[in-house]
Formats: C-alpha cells, sequence, structure tokens
C-alpha cells in the first residue's frame, strides 16, 4: 500500500511534468519573426529573444560598470507602437515584454542604450 505522501509526489511529478511539456510547446509555438535593431553606444549589453506564441520577451544585461538607461519601441504592426524605457544597474538582468493583442507577423524592436545620468 503506498502511502500519502508518495501518492501526492506521483501526482506533483505528473503536474510538473505536464508543464514542462506545455511550456515546450509554448516556446515552440512562436509565429512571428523578430528583428532587433540595438543602439548600443559602446556599452556592453547582452540582448536575449525568449520566443513565446502570444508574447515577445527581451532580457537585456548590463555588462558595464555604470549603470545604463535603455529605451525600447516595439513595433508590431498592426498593434500600436509600445515604448518601455528601463534603468538597469551593472551586472543586473530586466525583462522587458509585449503582449499580443492582434496577430503578429514580424515585429521590429529598437533598443537604443546610453550612460544613466542618475
Amino acid at each position: 500500500m503506498t502511502s500519502p505522501g508518495s501518492r501526492v509526489r506521483g501526482w506533483f511529478r505528473i503536474g510538473v511534468a505536464f508543464l514542462l511539456a506545455l511550456a515546450a510547446l509554448e516556446a515552440s509555438a512562436q509565429t512571428y519573426s523578430v528583428e532587433i535593431r540595438p543602439v548600443l553606444n559602446d556599452l556592453d549589453i547582452k540582448i536575449e529573444q525568449i520566443p513565446q506564441a502570444s508574447m515577445l520577451i527581451l532580457r537585456l544585461t548590463n555588462n558595464t560598470n555604470t549603470r545604463v538607461r535603455c529605451q525600447l519601441v516595439f513595433d508590431a504592426s498592426p498593434q500600436r507602437l509600445t515604448r518601455s524605457t528601463r534603468s538597469i544597474n551593472p551586472g543586473q538582468t530586466i525583462s522587458s515584454e509585449l503582449r499580443a493583442q492582434r496577430k503578429w507577423f514580424r515585429v521590429i524592436v529598437d533598443v537604443r542604450c546610453t550612460e544613466s545620468t542618475s
């Protein structure tokens, strides 16, 4: 006979496996192209795209020794332009996301980073 604790662990494992499989399907279901146009002003900023079906997530990592300010402009026509400004401390990683409100085919992201004065 199995204990209630082992049954709970078994259901937990099944649930985790299901969520991981669902996340894998979601990640592979990206149906749009992304063009990232960075203007980094000689700053060491790493830009990563995390593919999702219904949203675009950009991860920015500041590899410099100074605080930077990054302005992002998302053009996902026919959706309206979306703008975001983020300050990133040295060594910090931030995420910026754009959620789909209409069907996208192409997203253009302008990323402009400068040293922060504050």
